[in-house]
């Protein structure tokens, strides 16, 4: 008995790795965040297994159902729409009750959109600090605020539809200068990096609208020796 958690590709479907697909097929449920989704790769992969529902609207009602299932013996395999779930995806609340229940959790290396766009970025990422969605209303600014003097590289997930307003609360807490880098549908078609300046990625982004699933990518704030050299 045991909870596999499997990264799925976050565009490509050819960056699923054998392992994620050979525990697909031998798991005996697979519990998904959007099951329209997710068929989609079974059926490029050939994978047949019985697919579930699981995502944040349910996870509290069945996070003990589930549990009960792989203590009777049942091998479990939770993937999210995209990427790796429990990172910004619903995840972690089963993975948690799983270890306080003693049942065996095995994450699978796998995709993630925050490590290619934090490489890609040319921002230094030996130290980086991942802080996910922002808040979208209450906290918002507060929390930008507390990230001005955070000296690593800081990575964001946005909605496109926010990006340009995220960049202008940007600037106005770590200054235009700062440096940052936005990517947008990593591993796609579409697949784009543009990078520069706050205040130049603002004046980019009011005549390019930003478009699919968006990183952003932060410079940490220079130290005084930084500064100096």
């Amino acid at each position: 008995m045991k909870l596999y958690i499997v990264p799925t590709p976050i565009g490509n479907l050819d960056d699923m790795t054998f392992r994620a697909v050979k525990a697909l097929r031998e798991a005996d449920i697979i519990l998904a965040e959007d099951t329209r989704k997710t068929l989609i790769l079974l059926k490029h992969y050939s994978i047949q297994t019985h697919l579930e529902s699981y995502h944040k609207f349910n996870e509290h009602k069945n996070t003990e159902r589930i549990i009960e299932r792989i203590s009777e013996g049942k091998t479990l395999a939770l993937v999210s729409d995209a990427g790796t779930p429990g990172i910004s995806d619903p995840g972690f609340l089963l993975v948690r009750n799983c270890v306080e229940k003693g049942i065996d959790v095995e994450c699978l290396p796998g995709a993630t959109a925050l490590i290619p766009a934090v490489v890609d970025s040319g921002l230094p990422c030996d130290r980086f600090c991942f802080e996910g969605f922002l808040p979208q209303k209450k906290g918002r600014q507060k929390r930008i605020a507390q990230l001005a003097d955070e000296e690593r590289t800081m990575v964001f997930y946005e909605s496109p539809y926010r990006t340009l307003k995220c960049l202008e609360q940007f600037a106005e807490f770590f200054g235009e200068d700062r440096k940052v880098s936005v990517s947008r549908e990593l591993s796609k078609m579409h697949e784009e990096t543009v990078r520069g300046t706050l205040a130049g990625l603002i004046a980019h982004f009011k005549t390019a609208e930003p478009r699919g699933e968006i990183v952003i990518v932060v410079e940490g704030k220079k130290t005084k020796q930084q500064t100096v050299k």
